[in-house]
C-alpha cells in the first residue's frame, strides 16, 4: 500500500472479475473496454460492448497483464493501461500526439505507453491517477521495461473527466516524467526512463 492509501497489482487473470466490477456491464468509453488502441476503428467498432469485453478478456488470459488495476478496502476503483507500445499499434499511429520518436521506436519490447486510465466515480481527485501511475511504474522496471511514454492532456485548459483517460500532465511531471515532444496541440509527448 502506498502512502496514498491505494494497493496497485498488475490485472492479472484471477484478477478480471475485479475489472468487470470497476467497469460495470458496459465497460468504459462507449463499450471500448480497453481496445481503442489495439485495432484500428472499422475493425473495433462493430465489437463495441460484449465483443470487446470478451476480446480483452482473451487478451487478459493469454498475458501478459496488459496493465494495473488500483485498490482501496479491496475494492477495484482504478485501472492503467500500461506495457509494450507494440501492444497497442493505433497509440503509435503518425497522426496521434503518441507517435513513436527515432530513439524509441513502436517495435522495441523496452519501450512502453502508459495509454488509458479508468478512475471510479466518486473516487476521482482523490489521487487513484498518481497511485496507478506509481504502481506503473514499479510493474514496468520488474517486467523489464527500459522507459515508459505517455501523450498526456497539457494542464492549460480545464477538461472533462471524460477527456482525461489519457491522464492530466501534472500528474506525470510529479512521477518525473519530462517532455520530450509536443506533436500536437495541448498533448506534450511525455517519457520516464527506467
Amino acid at each position: 500500500m502506498d502512502q496514498t492509501g491505494f494497493v496497485v497489482e498488475p490485472l492479472t487473470p484471477d484478477r478480471w472479475g475485479d475489472l468487470e466490477e470497476l467497469f460495470g456491464p458496459q465497460g468504459p468509453r462507449y463499450g471500448c473496454w480497453c481496445n481503442h488502441f489495439r485495432m484500428p476503428q472499422r475493425l473495433r467498432k462493430p465489437l463495441l460492448g460484449e465483443g470487446a469485453r470478451q476480446l480483452f478478456e482473451d487478451r487478459v488470459k493469454k498475458g501478459p497483464p496488459p496493465g494495473v488495476l488500483a485498490y482501496t478496502e479491496g475494492k477495484p476503483v482504478g485501472w492503467l493501461q500500461v506495457g509494450p507500445r507494440a501492444d497497442i499499434p493505433e497509440w503509435n499511429n503518425p497522426r496521434r500526439a503518441s507517435t513513436p520518436l527515432p530513439d524509441a521506436p513502436a517495435e522495441d519490447q523496452g519501450n512502453w505507453a502508459a495509454s488509458c486510465f479508468f478512475v471510479r466515480r466518486g473516487f476521482r481527485g482523490k489521487g487513484v491517477t498518481g497511485a496507478l501511475l506509481d504502481g506503473a511504474v514499479v510493474f514496468a522496471r520488474k517486467s523489464g521495461a527500459r522507459l515508459i511514454e505517455a501523450a498526456a492532456m497539457d494542464n492549460e485548459d480545464k477538461r472533462s473527466a471524460e477527456g482525461l483517460y489519457v491522464g492530466p500532465e501534472s500528474v506525470f511531471l510529479r512521477a518525473g516524467f519530462a517532455e520530450v515532444a509536443r506533436q500536437k496541440p495541448g498533448r506534450p509527448l511525455l517519457r520516464l526512463v527506467l
